[in-house]
């Protein structure tokens, strides 16, 4: 069974730091891209970042700037480096591991780690 875990979520004030991981257990191989979404309560579940195989990163226009995306690709982990964190980026946090599975592009989440940002 496919297992991708997030850790690193926490309570920081404005303008603080932190760091979320999110590794995927050793039979699946995160190949095409991963990638962290967040959802605040009462809210949709929204793109954040993303790194694919070549190393390419996306960010959503909200936290471009303040967020950096990296991967291990040896230990099959993405990190999320998230700076000057705002009281809007309150939220719960997942991973996404994207990879080819019998010819179809499959996706694999976590649990989820919650952030929390005080004023």
């Amino acid at each position: 069974q496919v297992q991708v875990v997030e850790s690193g979520g926490g309570s920081v004030q404005a303008g603080g730091s932190l760091t979320l991981s999110c590794t995927a257990s050793d039979n699946v191989i995160c190949d095409y891209e991963m990638s962290w979404y967040r959802q605040a309560p009462g809210k949709e579940r929204d793109f954040v970042s993303s790194i694919d195989s070549d190393a390419t990163t996306t960010y959503a226009d909200s936290v471009k700037g303040r967020f950096t995306i990296s991967q291990d690709n040896a230990k099959n982990t993405v990190y999320l480096q998230m700076n000057n964190l705002k009281p809007e980026d309150t939220a719960m946090y997942y991973c996404k591991c994207m990879t080819w599975v019998d010819d179809w592009l499959t996706g694999y989440w976590g649990q989820g780690t919650q952030v929390t940002v005080s004023s």
